[in-house]
Formats: structure tokens, C-alpha cells, sequence
């Protein structure tokens, strides 16, 4: 019996001491994540006695505010004709449902609930004055974000906008695009989450997972180059197909005798299939991951990695397929316009990054993010090289749609065939990718239009109107 006792006892006192450590463990670990979760009742409850800060964007445009009536703040988003346009960056706060984009991410500092807060918060309780967060600044132009959304019309599709020297993020839409005023009603929040096909809450900009087309003709042929595999003067005959494997790769018209920049210029498949097969399945992911397309960038909001074929998958013709954008590649917009902002910025892309300052409500400010390299992708030659084709394209070839008057752009159009085996005969995705001036880049955009159609005629009028109002500041 004694001994029994004993047992339960040695039972109990370890049950005790592993409960110790987990909680100590949740305390100190855990702890403030925990605290400042989008769905901690404890938190919203705590919000509410706090004037949450401004979200301002670059121009100091208010984006969301909180009006306080009375007891209680209410939170108000920017609209434009029912919608926020930057609804998917900025996000949305919720007592019922939580919070989302920066407003989740940035949740302690609006709050002023940072350890450098401290100080200012025991000074509002002993002088018994309502607690006010710090304000955003972000590196989002508003009017640029009405502007892409308007361009994308009642179409699915997002339209990402950044600066190549420093990786500000000018412009990040989703369409469709929703009214954050309005998410705390159920009956929208419902209506919200049931839109399976639109998927409004979805922000394509950075989750969206589609097959790049002929964009990622940009990295392939910085892998071909970088490689040896090609020399860029080097001609082949493209009698409009390859056969691979035995699988005949149909291209979209022969090109006859192509190099290097043609090939680019006329979005040639054959070229880039024969050239990406020779490059081999190593040499090309290792060119995809030093453009960063299967990483996080870390931007403080969701962002999906690329994915490419499995390796059980990894075949000759998946490789040819994979080469000019097709097969199992999946990216998102903000992929592309980073891997792009390396071929503007002589081969390095910056780090991306939404939010520029943190201010004290009487302006003092807190934290300014510095622009700092993110990857090294490519060479400035090879660069050059791809810049060259890219405005050739624009010039010339497949991306005439986005030129721009007394202005060089260097551009790439991608028609990305969308694989539904419920409708075969389902449109592609129109892409478009590029920057401008072509010799001075200042603005890199990359569009997609799902189920648009050709990236030429749909994707690159887009752009092309998203870069001159990026350009002119209007």
C-alpha cells in the first residue's frame, strides 16, 4: 500500500513539474504573441478603452482611423465607390472576428502596447487620460492603389507596384477587393467567406498561386546565361514547335532564326524550351531560388512560396514545360515583380517592405525601416542583357501594349494557360511584367488577369497605365 502511495506520489510531483515548465515555457515564450493574437477576447476588450493609431499611406493620406464617440472608438477605412482599395495590405479589426493584414501584424504598436510604451502608458493611467497608439506610414500610394484597382475593373486578377532601388512596396491590389467598414457585420462577413469562386478576402497580390507563362522567360534565360548554356548572339530555328521527349511543344508562331533577345522579344517558346532542357532541372531551380521564388520575403503579411514539379515529376518535358512557364509552376504577382526588380536593379533585389515609419501620435518617430539588399539574383551584364530583350518586347515585339510616350519600357507579356479539366476550353491568365524608364528604372509592375486572356492585349495596357501614374505621381 505504502509503496503504491509513494508511486502516485513520484506520479503527481512530475505531472507538477512538466506543468511548470509548459507554463513557464507559455509565459515567457509564447507569451506576448499570445497577448497581442488577432483573436484574444482579452485583447479586444483591452483595445477598447485604447484610440488605436492612423494608418496613413506615403502622401499622408488617412487609410484607417478611429473615431471615437463618446465611450467607444470606431474604426474607419478609406473607401472608393463601396470598396477599400488597400483592404487586403491594410486589413481589417474585428471584436467578433479578429483582425488581418497590418492591422494584425502591427496590432502592439497601433495599440501602444510596445515595451517602449511603457513609460507613456503609466503616465496615461496616473494621468487618467485615454491611451493613443503609435501611427503607420506606409509606403502604399493611395491614389495609385484607386487607380490599379479601377484598371482591373469587376476582373479577378492583382497588380503589385514597387520601387527596384528600394523595395517600397508603391501599390499592392487585390481584385475583387472589399469594404473593411463592413466586415464586422455577420451577414457580409458570411457572405465574405462564401464567395468560394471570387474569394474577396483572398489577396491574390501575395497568395495567389498561378503558372507565370512566358514571364518566368526572364529567369530562365538569366539560368541559360549565367550558365554558358547559350551565348546571347547564338541563332536557332524555331519552326514553330519542339518536340521534347517525343511530346510536341506547340509555340505560338514560327519565328524562324532567333538569338537570345529575339527569342525574348517574341516570347519564343521553342528557344526557351530547347535551352531550358539543356540547362537541366539543377541549374534552373537554383536560378529560381536565387530569385527568391520559393521563399518568404518576410513582409508582414501572408505570403505564398512559389512551388515548382515534385521530384518525381522532374522529366524532360515538365523541364521544357517549366522553362517558359508552364507545367507545375505556381507563383504569386509579388514573386515576379521581386524576380523582375532584380533584372531593373543590375541583378539585386531589395528587400520588400509596407511600412515606412512608426510615429509617436505627436509625430516623433519610433522606427523608419532602411532599404537593405535582400538577394543577390544575377549579374549586372546578364541583367543588361534581359533588359535589353525586355525592351525590344516593348519596342517590338509581344509588349507594344505597354509603351509609353517619351518614355522607355522594358517589359514581358505572359499568356499562362490555366490546366481545368472541368472546362478545357477555359481563357489563360494575361500577365505582364516590367519597369520604366527602362534606363533609370524607378517603378516595377507586375499584372495578372485571371482567365483574361492574352497578356499582351489585357495585362500589359495595365501596367503600362500603372507605371505613367506611378511616374507622374498622380
Amino acid at each position: 500500500m505504502k509503496q503504491n502511495i509513494k508511486k502516485l506520489s513520484y506520479f503527481l510531483l512530475s505531472t507538477f513539474v512538466l506543468l511548470l515548465f509548459y507554463l513557464t515555457y507559455i509565459t515567457f515564450q509564447q507569451g506576448e504573441e499570445l497577448a497581442t493574437h488577432p483573436q484574444n477576447r482579452r485583447m479586444a476588450a483591452k483595445e477598447a478603452a485604447i484610440i488605436r493609431g492612423t494608418i496613413y499611406d506615403r502622401q499622408g493620406v488617412s487609410l484607417a482611423e478611429t473615431k471615437w464617440q463618446g465611450q467607444a472608438g470606431q474604426r474607419v477605412y478609406q473607401t472608393v465607390e463601396h470598396v477599400f482599395p488597400s483592404a487586403h495590405v491594410v486589413g481589417y479589426v474585428s471584436e467578433r472576428y479578429g483582425s488581418s493584414g497590418l492591422e494584425a501584424a502591427y496590432s502592439k504598436e497601433l495599440l501602444g502596447l510596445t515595451e517602449a510604451d511603457a513609460v507613456e502608458n503609466l503616465l496615461d493611467k496616473i494621468l487618467n487620460r485615454t491611451p493613443r497608439g503609435n501611427d503607420l506610414i506606409l509606403t502604399l500610394d493611395a491614389s495609385l492603389q484607386s487607380r490599379a484597382l479601377a484598371l482591373l475593373g469587376n476582373r479577378r486578377g492583382a497588380v503589385v507596384a514597387l520601387d527596384p532601388r528600394t523595395g517600397a512596396v508603391l501599390a499592392m491590389v487585390s481584385s475583387p477587393a472589399f469594404n473593411s467598414n463592413t466586415v464586422k457585420d455577420p451577414e457580409i462577413w458570411e457572405q465574405l467567406n462564401k464567395a468560394e469562386a471570387n474569394a474577396p478576402l483572398l489577396n491574390r497580390a501575395t497568395q495567389g498561386a498561378y503558372p507565370p507563362g512566358s514571364v518566368i522567360k526572364l529567369l530562365t534565360g538569366a539560368g541559360i546565361l549565367a550558365n554558358h548554356v547559350d551565348q546571347p548572339e547564338k541563332t536557332i530555328d524555331c519552326p514553330g514547335y519542339v518536340i521534347i521527349d517525343g511530346n510536341k511543344i506547340t509555340d505560338n508562331q514560327v519565328h524562324h532564326q532567333v538569338n537570345f533577345t529575339k527569342a525574348l522579344a517574341l516570347s519564343c517558346n521553342t528557344y526557351f524550351a530547347q535551352e531550358g532542357v539543356k540547362l537541366g532541372w539543377h541549374n534552373l531551380l537554383d536560378t529560381f531560388e536565387k530569385f527568391g521564388l520559393n521563399q518568404n520575403p518576410d513582409l508582414e503579411i501572408p505570403v505564398r512560396a512559389g512551388t515548382f514539379a515534385v521530384a518525381e515529376r522532374r522529366n524532360k518535358s515538365q523541364l521544357a514545360e517549366t522553362s517558359f512557364g508552364q507545367g507545375d509552376t505556381l507563383l504569386s504577382p509579388l514573386h515576379m515583380a521581386l524576380a523582375c526588380s532584380a533584372i531593373a536593379n543590375q541583378g539585386t533585389i531589395m528587400k520588400p517592405y509596407l511600412v515606412k515609419e512608426i510615429r509617436k501620435p505627436e509625430g516623433q518617430v519610433v522606427r523608419l525601416t532602411e532599404s537593405s539588399p535582400w538577394l543577390s539574383a544575377t549579374t549586372p551584364e546578364i541583367a543588361g542583357l534581359i533588359t535589353q530583350g525586355m525592351v525590344d518586347a516593348v519596342d517590338w515585339g509581344t509588349g507594344s501594349g505597354a509603351s509609353l510616350k517619351g518614355i522607355k519600357v522594358a517589359g514581358k507579356t505572359g499568356t499562362a494557360e490555366t490546366k481545368n479539366t472541368q472546362d478545357p476550353t477555359s481563357a489563360p491568365h494575361a500577365w505582364f511584367v516590367g519597369f520604366a524608364p527602362a534606363d533609370n528604372p524607378q517603378v516595377v509592375v507586375a499584372v495578372i488577369v485571371e482567365k483574361g486572356g492574352s497578356g499582351s492585349k489585357v495585362a500589359a495596357p495595365i501596367a503600362r497605365d500603372v507605371m505613367a501614374a506611378a511616374l507622374s505621381g498622380k
